[in-house]
């Protein structure tokens, strides 16, 4: 535990809080991956088992394949990104980078040429997949190092984070109801429109374009930010794969990142797995049709409900309670829908009060899932700061990658799993039309993603618990990273600042009560 090995400096201070604008701008930045992961957990998996007809399993196989090589990327992106030194800042010319690619490998991916075998799918499948990942890490993870930058406000870093939910979240709002509405609205040859195999290149070139789009303008219009984001004062090591791998083993050497990084890796396996199957779900177990998937889009209020509440809400609990309340919450709750309808207490397949139900509890789920992320992001980003004060560096980026990296490794597997099931557990046939599929194959897919999976997310709540930092903690924290950067060459100050460091690390000291 030493003093800083490298200083960091802003080349303006920012006079008062962050704009709204800039949050509204950062914000916009939600919205590319948002749209990868509506179209690849949503589509991707149903589109090539039931539209293609390639056996579950394998196509979960080539996904979950592609997103495991592609987490390994993650940590070089991330190290990267931290060492960077440009006029442009450390994060903007990576962002810049990743618009196209994006674009092309979303197009790609929904668009495999006419007539290729089971093995050349596949191939397509994996190689698409590999280069829309890459492309968008290549996006997210300076994107996401940047909101811990904006501010080190213990308050305001959760005000940066909820607008980031609600302007993506407003966003996606307006494109599923556009997909549902239009891209794959019912027709007479396919009342279930996302069984219709003409929507896809429509949805393809729709979905490419407005993630490319979105890519540049967060880029372009929070570039005017690079002078009160924190800079290397001196110039940084060369870039190297030994070094990457050292600065992601130092993070683990902060036990509350090690907590929240366990929690994500184990709650991504379980929420992959769910991804998977919930469109096979919808569809078949809640025989839910195009039109009718329209109204989940009512759920947006309970985002709306949280951005409203959660102020509020974060001035009476800190964030740990917070997130372990909304965690429990959304396990039992996880449970309870599915859990009827196999007891037969639920109204029928295609009823209006089935689908009040059901939207009325996705949107309390909402609610939940948008205080739980909200709180996740805003811990995450308290832990950079007690890692600096420990080991003397600003490792955003590779703390999003660590992330990133067991996000994306165990819901590859998560995919894997989710295939699995519905190959050899569930028996799921390719091309099932929803009036005649079996009903015992309906049951065990119930059985499988209504109360099996959810109950696993028992673990990452326990793991939730032996999160330590608390608002006095940050503040002590803060306080020290202050006085050693105003007073960085003072051997007294540093030495200070050691002894601080001791105390927040100790179990019983002002940052762990």
């Amino acid at each position: 535990m030493s003093a800083s090995e490298t200083l960091y400096r802003r080349a303006r201070t920012r006079p008062g809080k962050v704009p709204i604008s800039t949050k509204i701008f950062q914000a916009i930045g939600a919205m590319p991956e948002a749209l990868k992961n509506f179209a690849f957990n949503t589509f991707i998996l149903l589109y090539y088992n039931q539209i293609l007809g390639l056996d579950a399993f394998k196509a979960s196989m080539a996904t979950g394949a592609a997103l495991i090589i592609d987490a390994a990327m993650d940590p070089l992106l991330g190290s990267y990104s931290d060492g960077l030194k440009t006029r442009y800042g450390r994060r903007h010319p990576m962002m810049y980078l990743s618009a196209l690619p994006i674009g092309i490998g979303l197009f790609l991916v929904f668009s495999p040429p006419a007539g290729l075998g089971e093995v050349a799918l596949l191939g397509w499948l994996f190689a698409t997949v590999v280069l829309t990942h890459v492309s968008m890490s290549l996006f997210v993870v300076p994107w996401t190092a940047l909101y811990a930058e904006f501010s080190e406000d213990y308050a305001e870093r959760t005000t940066i984070v909820t607008w980031r939910y609600a302007v993506g979240l407003l966003g996606m709002l307006v494109f599923t109801v556009c997909a549902w509405k239009i891209v794959f609205a019912s027709t007479p040859a396919f009342r279930v429109g996302q069984l219709n195999p003409h929507a896809y290149g429509r949805f393809a070139t729709v979905v490419a374009l407005t993630a490319t789009a979105s890519v540049l303008m967060t880029t372009h219009l929070t570039l005017r930010e690079v002078p009160f984001l924190l800079q290397p004062v001196k110039a940084t090591p060369r870039f190297s794969v030994r070094q990457v791998w050292r600065d992601v083993a130092s993070t683990f050497v902060n036990r509350d990142f090690l907590v929240l990084f366990l929690g994500a890796l184990t709650t991504a396996a379980i929420t992959g797995t769910l991804d998977g199957l919930n469109i096979y779900m919808s569809t078949y177990f809640w025989g839910l049709t195009s039109e009718q998937l329209v109204w989940y889009s009512l759920t947006g209020l309970g985002a709306v409900a949280a951005f409203l509440t959660l102020g509020l809400v974060e001035r009476v609990f800190d964030k740990k309670p917070l997130l372990l309340g909304t965690f429990a919450l959304l396990v039992i709750d996880g449970m309870g829908v599915t859990g009827l309808r196999l007891l037969h207490l639920m109204p029928p397949n295609g009823s209006t009060s089935l689908l009040v139900i059901l939207v009325v509890n996705e949107t309390a789920r909402t609610y939940l899932g948008v205080v739980l992320g909200i709180m996740f992001a805003s811990m995450l980003a308290d832990t950079l700061d007690v890692q600096e004060l420990v080991t003397g560096k600003r490792q955003e980026g590779v703390f999003a990658a660590a992330l990133s990296f067991s996000g994306k490794a165990t819901a590859g597997l998560g995919g894997m799993i989710a295939g699995f099931l519905l190959q050899h557990v569930i028996h799921w046939p390719a091309h099932a039309d929803p009036r005649t599929v079996d009903p015992h194959a309906v049951v065990r897919m119930g059985l499988s993603a209504g109360v099996l999976a959810p109950v696993l997310l028992i673990v990452p709540l326990i793991l939730g618990a032996q999160y330590r930092i608390t608002r006095a903690g940050h503040r002590i924290t803060r306080q020290a990273l202050d006085r050693r950067r105003g007073a960085a060459t003072d051997p007294a100050e540093d030495g200070q600042d050691l002894d601080i460091e001791m105390a927040l690390l100790t179990p019983g000291g002002p940052a762990h009560p």
